[in-house]
């Protein structure tokens, strides 16, 4: 059977190969970000239309479908010629559907400026979150850095992940093609999915639809991750606070987890009756989130390497 079926290592391969590259790359620059193109795409829609609601739709179903359709073309030709090419044009479409690092970063330089330079740290803060940090004080900044890489871990990992281990079922083609596909429609929400956008509408509807299940398994994954599943109970007390369906799911769960209050003044509360983060406790959440995250890649790698035994491929290494 060919590697490029449902049977071939080569989805596991992937998912290995691009954990070590998101690990020691991070984000690729941004003149030859793929992502970056997408998003340049995406901007020139952003403009006045006589039907918004229509084009955003037409947008929505159209962009990420093209990019879907790029990518499987791609390692679908890859794989005619080799199948360490198809493995590679996967691992290399995953790499960049991911935004884990980078954000991480910010994140580590916000809580470790937060006490000494709460300037610096709110200086930082708009790389991680949409909120005026002029007033915030250094627990909510260090709250709002805990925030941001409890949603990352749902946005910029698991929802590629998942989508690339579902697509593994399939081929390594449809593999990589689903996690663009989830990255362009992520993407769009990002840009678009604001109240006063009214192309959005469409793009930000079909961006909770894609995340529902993402958001409740990161939230999952940090349970285990922080050693105490029966935290999700707690969580979901608070999962709702948030205007978004799925993004209090992740940061409830770390908030049970790490023992403290999440907090957007003028937002949400999140376990209210506790004291806001700090710097040692935002730290350990930086790390909980890594910790989650690496247990998402030990799944999706794992996912997908019982598939090719199951179904009796081989590896080309």
């Amino acid at each position: 059977m060919s590697l490029l079926g449902p049977a071939g290592l080569s989805t596991a391969v992937a998912v290995v190969a691009a954990g070590v590259a998101d690990a020691l790359v991070g984000e690729p620059p941004t003149n030859v970000h793929p992502v970056a193109w997408f998003g340049r795409a995406v901007g020139a829609i952003d403009r006045e239309w006589r039907h918004p609601r229509f084009v955003g739709l037409l947008a929505a179903i159209g962009l990420p479908l093209a990019v879907a359709g790029v990518v499987a073309t791609v390692v679908k030709v890859g794989g005619l010629l080799h199948p360490a090419a198809a493995a590679l044009a996967a691992a290399a479409t995953l790499f960049v559907s991911l935004s884990r690092r980078m954000l991480r970063e910010e994140a580590v330089a916000v809580v470790d400026a937060s006490d000494d330079d709460l300037a610096a740290a709110r200086e930082r803060l708009p790389a991680l979150v949409g909120r005026d940090p002029s007033a915030l004080d250094a627990g909510e900044a260090r709250s709002a850095a805990v925030e941001s890489a409890a949603e990352n871990l749902a946005d910029g990992l698991v929802a590629p992940l998942l989508a690339f281990a579902v697509g593994a079922a399939v081929s390594l083609p449809a593999a990589a093609a689903l996690a663009a596909w989830v990255k362009a429609v992520n993407t769009m929400d990002s840009m678009l999915g604001y109240r006063d956008e009214p192309t959005g509408w469409a793009p930000a509807r079909l961006d909770d639809a894609v995340m529902f299940v993402p958001a409740r398994l990161s939230a999952a994954l940090l349970a285990i991750a922080a050693g105490r599943p029966g935290g999700l109970v707690a969580a979901r007390r608070y999962a709702r606070a948030p205007p978004s369906p799925n993004s209090g799911w992740p940061m409830a769960a770390a908030a049970a987890a790490l023992g403290c209050r999440l907090h957007k003044p003028g937002g949400y509360d999140l376990f209210p009756e506790r004291p806001l983060p700090d710097t040692e406790t935002a730290a350990d959440g930086v790390a909980l989130v890594d910790r989650a995250g690496g247990l998402a890649f030990l799944l999706a790698a794992g996912w997908c390497g019982v598939l090719a035994g199951r179904l009796g491929g081989g590896a080309w290494l």
